[in-house]
């Protein structure tokens, strides 16, 4: 057990000590109620770990603890084998380099665990939205036109209009309905001066 002890507080292993106390702090607040799990997380921190897509507090507890048990284990079998000096740095190096590819190695699994459930984009997302026509007419049988999408990427898709007021390449419409049957969109003539939101 002393020998345990004294090499928990050698360095390295004293850095990874005091790193590995905080984070069981931490998760014993998150357990208690009084931190939030989320409270670390930061995409830079996980993208220095290579872990993005995996929660930062994840990331890094997993860093410390491996960072720790190399730290640990290479200074007491060092200390057996009665070599000293300078090796400390180089137990510290080898923690370092070890715990980032075991820490990628470790959480690349749970990526999907702790992706946000993103919904596929949907031709309903497209309803309300104002679109370019891109032929040269629209009427009840034929049509297309460009519309934008949330993410900025644009579309091109089957546009139908009825009415007096057809329109022509170029014109903006205004997408109000989807016919699931035809897999068009219902269109009509959009102008700003009458929006009033403009």
């Amino acid at each position: 057990m002393a020998e345990f002890l004294a090499a928990v507080v050698a360095f390295p292993t004293v850095f990874f000590t005091f790193a590995l106390g905080v984070i069981i702090a931490y998760w014993l607040m998150v357990l208690l109620g009084a931190a939030e799990h989320d409270a670390l997380d930061s995409d830079a921190g996980s993208s220095a770990l290579g872990t993005l897509g995996v929660p930062f507090s994840v990331s890094v507890s997993v860093f410390v603890t491996v960072a720790w048990f190399v730290s640990l284990a290479g200074t007491v079998v060092l200390d057996r084998a009665g070599i000293g000096g300078g090796t400390a740095l180089l137990v510290l190096a080898a923690a370092l380099l070890l715990a980032r590819a075991l820490t990628k190695a470790c959480v690349r699994p749970l990526r999907g665990v702790f992706e946000p459930d993103v919904q596929p984009p949907s031709r309903q997302d497209f309803l309300g939205r104002l679109c370019v026509v891109r032929t040269g007419r629209v009427d009840g049988s034929f049509g297309q036109a460009e519309v934008a999408a949330d993410d900025g990427s644009t579309a091109v898709v089957q546009v139908r209009q009825t009415g007096a007021d057809p329109l022509s390449h170029g014109s903006t419409g205004l997408l109000y309905a989807y016919d699931e049957p035809g897999e068009f969109f219902w269109v009509a003539p959009y102008d700003s001066a009458l929006d009033p939101r403009a």
